[in-house]
């Protein structure tokens, strides 16, 4: 039943206020209030009766007061809910609620996840059961009772993935799951507003159950394809819906990368424009190339989602570059040396090998550069062809050895492009007719496309080409005379490319030119071939080392497993191929949520499903406020009754009064409270040394863990130098994480999933010194928390945290010996793994050494499950709160527990000082050694 913008969960309550006009007669009469005189002749009165009373009437004003309490405890328990759900047809059967759940859903993921709890709670308060399917990891629908799916609601966060097509067995499964549903039930489908294969034949299904309605935000969805290199810039494409296609749209893009000290910074920032009618978008990024080697990934600024977001692989990267020279015998005269000019024009783009052939090729360069080198040997040939077959680039200048050899005259060479005609040509000098040749404009087909060719730059003498019918193919610059000045020769993957002049000026002027330097940076970018197929890499395993999720933060790939070469590129996303960069060996590839030729398209529903935003007032359920209005108005009632009865005078009136003032005043909120104790909490966590931990809202838990640091910290007291005071609990939400050295986070299966302010603040806690102690308490039965309830947890608060790579703790580690020499680190449990940030992968034992130098700096997390604030738990006198194992061996594992905890600390403190060689000799003597 709704009135209006106020709904009521039991109206049959409401009935109840035809009373109010019987309470009002009953409550008319009231007993007059007694008036004191003192009269001598009273006493001739006493023993009489009268037979006979006389009653007053009630005020108005107070009746009045009476019926809106009682009115207000009715309409309170009548349940009634500002801002209901509309009605529906059907609000008792089962309900579906179908998520989408991918990429496309991260941006508006807040008001989603509030709609889907507003309709599990309409379904909670109806009674119906619910399931809760997510289409980019399909599974059987469980009809259960809405308050369950609640407590499940934080696990439901999108996939950096779409769903699978409908002829994939996990959704051909979930087809014929939901067919074989023995009733009907009605459907809301949170959609993501994409339109993609394998929706109509869900949607067809759950029309033949029942009802079918849509929640979708209606809103453009802007992407990012992955960015390439043209015409010497990054070219950067951003793909839209079809939402609102007449109106231009304007979006930001930002280039990150790694400054020269390491830290990841915004590089370079660029406007993309979406022109009316355009769902594509262009956007040419100038960027040097030693700027443009430290990229990392580019983003849409504002937007939150896995599309947004475009890893660079080796497609940006900085090239090696391989100079070779037929001869370089003058020396002293640089600007002779045939390598000379080359070297100027690649330093700023490549890095540059020098040596032999044969010394050159085992380290793979990019890019093979043979300044007038004629004649090859058998095996240089034959490892050379190898070489370019697999991906590389040869680029060839002619000059005098090129032009007075026999190379490709009769034959074409396999290492050269053309054919060659004997003796070259000369123009404009003094033993040649004609003047200098100029160079023709480049076609639009030619990597050079685009340049500008000064009219200063001149050719004087050239090797010439021989005519044949695939000549004209194989030209990417000509002379102004039509001449070949520059061919080029594909060899399976890689390319030959000659240049029919020297790289130095003796027959061109050409090397002196800027021109020279763009067309090499041309060519070699152009020496990275495109994206490989599926099949040249099968057999190979791609290591993962970042991936992306739903909401796209770039994240440590962890202990994600390898994936096969072929299935890297060729098979779809999903859980068991995340979006990220992966590595194989000396090369990387990004594999991003957005491919090279992916269009986004908005989602057609048909007309009989109903399709609603998000925009709607949240319920407000006004219930405990009505009910407390009215107990407030009988607190009134009785001060009222009271007075009208003469039983409040003087300074009981005054007391009371002043009660009831008290009682109608606002209680300050936890916000000002929290406000006005700012200053209070910063000086008391930085006064001494405070120890802190996270609050998780279970009560128990915190109050265990509030203990537990208070019998470590009274520890360190006893027996270090270290004097902690009281520890303090912190909410990550409000307050300031960086005054704390240490955060211990007891993880529960139920606790919230952090705001991404909260998330901003942990990132930043984490790279700036700060450590987590996280506690899955579980003992870590599963391996890493995998599968018990708190490690899934743990698994979903951590995945957006900036978290290096981990590795189980080696045994010398400095943890192991910051203050006391430990090989175990028991709790309350004594078989968990405990897991801290992996080592260098050239971290070494040096010899005279006992220790590796490992981990420079702080861990910035450590991982286990052994319960370790119950084994350091004390109460108020400072006896074991929590009892660890039995006997001799339970104490001494509780002592242990302690000394862990006294390593931890010290380790936050004082970092890797125990690693240093002047410890070497103490703790040799402490090992026996």
């Amino acid at each position: 039943m709704s009135l209006g913008p106020i709904g009521f969960a039991a109206p049959w309550l409401l009935i109840a206020l035809a009373a109010l006009p019987i309470l009002w007669v009953l409550l008319r009469a009231v007993p007059p209030a007694p008036v004191r005189r003192r009269f001598p002749g009273v006493a001739l009165l006493l023993g009489l009766k009268d037979n006979e009373s006389v009653s007053d009437r009630t005020p108005w004003w107070l009746l009045l007061l009476r019926m809106l309490a009682v009115a207000a405890v009715i309409i309170g328990l009548a349940g009634p809910v500002l801002n209901p759900a509309q009605n529906r047809q059907d609000t008792s059967g089962p309900l579906l609620i179908l998520l989408d759940g991918s990429w496309a859903s991260a941006s508006e993921w807040p008001r989603k996840e509030n709609a889907i709890e507003t309709l599990l709670n309409e379904a909670m308060r109806a009674g119906r059961p619910t399931a809760v399917v997510r289409l980019t990891t399909p599974e059987a629908p469980m009809f259960q009772t809405a308050e369950t799916w609640l407590t499940r609601l934080p696990g439901l966060a999108p996939e950096a993935w779409e769903p699978a097509p409908a002829d994939t067995p996990a959704m051909a499964s979930l087809i014929d799951q939901l067919k074989a549903v023995d009733r009907g039930f009605e459907t809301v489908w949170v959609s993501d507003g994409l339109d993609r294969p394998g929706r109509a034949e869900v949607l067809d299904v759950v029309r033949a159950k029942g009802p079918v309605r849509v929640l979708e935000t209606g809103q453009d969805v802007v992407a990012l394809r992955p960015s390439g290199f043209q015409d010497g810039a990054v070219r950067l494409t951003a793909i839209r819906t079809g939402h609102d296609l007449d109106a231009p749209h304007v979006i930001s893009v930002q280039a990150h990368g790694r400054d020269p000290a390491g830290t990841m910074r915004v590089l370079e920032a660029a406007e993309v424009t979406f022109a009316a009618g355009q769902a594509v978008a262009d956007k040419d990024l100038a960027l040097p190339a030693e700027l443009r080697a430290r990229l990392t990934h580019f983003s849409i600024a504002g937007e939150r989602s896995a599309g947004a977001v475009s890893l660079t692989d080796d497609g940006l990267r900085r090239r090696e570059v391989a100079l070779i020279a037929g001869r370089d015998d003058r020396e002293g005269l640089e600007l002779l040396s045939p390598l000379h000019y080359l070297e100027k024009a690649l330093e700023p783009s490549a890095d540059l090998l020098h040596g032999a052939l044969t010394d050159i090729l085992p380290a793979n360069p990019d890019v093979i550069v043979l300044a007038d080198v004629a004649t090859l040997s058998d095996g240089e040939e034959k490892m050379l062809l190898d070489w370019v077959s697999q991906g590389g680039l040869l680029l060839r200048f002619a000059g005098p050895r090129l032009a007075a050899s026999e190379v490709s005259r009769d034959t074409e060479d396999a290492l050269m492009p053309v054919r060659l005609r004997a003796g070259g040509r000369n123009v404009g000098g003094a033993m040649s007719w004609g003047e200098p040749k100029t160079l023709a404009q480049f076609d639009e087909d030619s990597p050079f496309s685009g340049l500008e060719i000064p009219q200063d730059v001149t050719v004087s003498s050239q090797v010439m080409a021989q005519p044949d019918p695939t000549l004209s193919s194989r030209v990417i610059a000509r002379l102004s005379d039509g001449t070949p000045l520059v061919t080029r020769k594909r060899i399976d993957q890689g390319q030959v490319v000659l240049f029919h002049v020297t790289a130095n000026a003796e027959w061109s002027n050409l090397p002196l030119s800027g021109l020279f330097v763009q067309m090499m940076e041309r060519l070699s970018v152009s020496s990275i071939t495109a994206t490989p197929d599926p099949g040249d890499l099968e057999g190979s395993v791609w290591q993962p080392l970042r991936v992306i999720d739903a909401f796209g933060t770039i994240s440590n790939a962890g202990t994600l497993p390898g994936v096969d070469g072929a299935l890297l590129l060729g098979a779809p996303l999903g859980p068991n191929l995340h979006p990220g960069l992966y590595q194989s060996e000396d090369r990387s590839i990004a594999r991003n949520v957005i491919g090279a030729e992916t269009t986004l398209a908005a989602t057609r529903w048909p007309a009989d499903v109903a399709v609603e935003g998000l925009a709607r007032p949240d319920e407000r359920p006004l219930g405990g406020l009505l009910l407390a209005l009215a107990l407030l108005v009988l607190l009134a009632d009785i001060l009222a009754s009271l007075s009208l009865s003469g039983r409040l005078r003087g300074s009981r009136a005054t007391t009371a009064a002043i009660a009831l003032v008290a009682l109608l005043m606002p209680v300050p909120g936890a916000h000002a409270q929290g406000a006005a104790s700012d200053d209070d909490f910063a000086l008391a966590a930085t006064a001494e040394l405070v120890l802190a931990h996270v609050v998780t809202g279970n009560q128990q838990l915190d109050d265990l863990a509030q203990a537990g640091l208070q019998g470590l910290s009274d520890t360190l007291f006893f027996r270090t130098s270290v004097e902690p005071a009281a520890p303090m609990a912190v909410d990550i939400e409000t307050d300031e994480l960086s005054l704390f050295p240490f955060l211990y986070w007891p993880i529960s299966a139920t606790q919230p999933i952090p705001s991404d302010a909260a998330y901003a603040k942990l990132n930043r806690y984490l790279r700036t010194g700060g450590m987590i102690l996280f506690d899955t308490r579980d003992a870590d039965i599963a391996g890493f928390g995998a599968a018990s309830p708190e490690g899934r947890r743990l698994q979903d608060i951590a995945r957006p945290l900036d978290i290096p790579s981990l590795e189980p703790i080696p045994k010398d580690h400095v943890l192991t010996r910051t203050f006391y020499l430990l090989q175990d680190f028991p709790g309350r449990f004594a078989q968990g793994t405990i897991w801290v940030e992996a080592a260098p992968a050239d971290a070494e034992l040096i010899e005279g050494m006992p220790f590796r130098n490992l981990n420079d700096g702080v861990t910035p997390v450590v991982i286990g499950g052994n319960d370790w604030a119950s084994a350091w738990a004390v109460d108020g006198n400072g006896n074991p709160l929590v009892p660890v194992g039995s006997g001799f061996a339970g104490e001494r594992q509780r002592e242990i527990a302690l000394r862990f905890g006294v390593n931890l600390i010290m380790h936050v403190l004082t970092g890797n000082y125990k690693s240093d060689q002047v410890h070497v000799p103490a703790l040799l003597d402490r090992l026996g050694q």
